[in-house]
C-alpha cells in the first residue's frame, strides 16, 4: 500500500463534498455554456468576430497599463523589456480592433494552442478522477477538443473567418454538456459516503 493512498483518498473524498454541495452551480455553468455554444455555432462569424474584437480589448487595455506600470517603474530593471511588452500588447490590441477579421487568422493558430493544451488537461483530469463518476464526460471532452485542433489546423486559412467562432462554440457545448453531466451525478453523491475521511 501506498504511503500517499490515505492522503489521495482524501482529497478524492473532499473533491466529490465540494462536487456534492456545489453540484447547482456546476449545472448553471454547463447551462449557460450549452446556450452560448449553440449561439455560435448558429452564428460562427459574429463569434469569430466577437472572439477577435473581445481580445483586442484585452491586449488593448493590459498594454496601456503596461506602459503606465512601466513608466512609473522606469529605474528598475528589465524597463526596456518591459515597454516592448507594452508597446506590443497596445499594438496587438489596436490591430484586433481595427481589422478583426484580418486578426481571426492569428487568433486561430492560438486557438489551435488553447484546445491541444486544455484537451491535455481534460484528458489527464478524467484519467485522475476516475472514481468522480461521470468522469467519461470529461475524457471525451478532452479528446473532442483535440479532434478540435486538428480540424482547425486543416481548415487554415481559408476557414479562419467562420472556423474560430464555430469551433469555439462546439468546444464550448461539450464543456457544458460535460458540466451537466458531472452536476447531475454529484446530486446523488451519498453525502456520508463522501463525507467519510479514513
Amino acid at each position: 500500500m501506498s504511503m500517499n493512498q490515505p492522503q489521495d483518498e482524501q482529497l478524492q473524498r473532499r473533491f466529490l463534498t465540494s462536487l456534492r454541495d456545489h453540484w447547482v452551480l456546476f449545472l448553471v455553468e454547463g447551462i449557460v455554456l450549452v446556450l452560448l455554444g449553440i449561439a455560435a455555432i448558429m452564428l460562427p462569424v459574429v463569434a469569430t468576430l466577437a472572439v477577435a474584437i473581445f481580445l483586442g480589448w484585452l491586449f488593448l487595455i493590459s498594454g496601456i497599463i503596461g506602459l503606465i506600470t512601466t513608466f512609473m517603474m522606469r529605474n528598475a530593471p528589465g524597463f526596456w523589456w518591459s515597454l516592448l511588452s507594452a508597446v506590443l500588447a497596445l499594438g496587438a490590441g489596436l490591430i484586433l480592433l481595427a481589422w478583426p477579421v484580418s486578426g481571426a487568422v492569428s487568433l486561430t493558430l492560438v486557438l489551435i494552442v488553447f484546445f491541444v493544451i486544455e484537451g491535455v488537461a481534460s484528458i489527464m483530469m478524467a484519467l485522475e478522477h476516475r472514481t468522480a463518476g461521470r468522469w467519461g464526460w470529461l475524457l471525451a471532452s478532452g479528446i473532442v477538443d483535440l479532434i478540435l485542433a486538428g480540424l482547425i489546423l486543416a481548415g487554415l486559412p481559408g476557414t479562419a473567418a467562420w472556423a474560430l467562432g464555430l469551433l469555439v462554440g462546439i468546444n464550448m457545448l461539450f464543456g457544458g454538456a460535460s458540466m451537466i453531466g458531472m452536476a447531475l451525478h454529484a446530486r446523488s453523491i451519498d453525502p456520508g459516503a463522501a463525507a467519510r475521511v479514513p
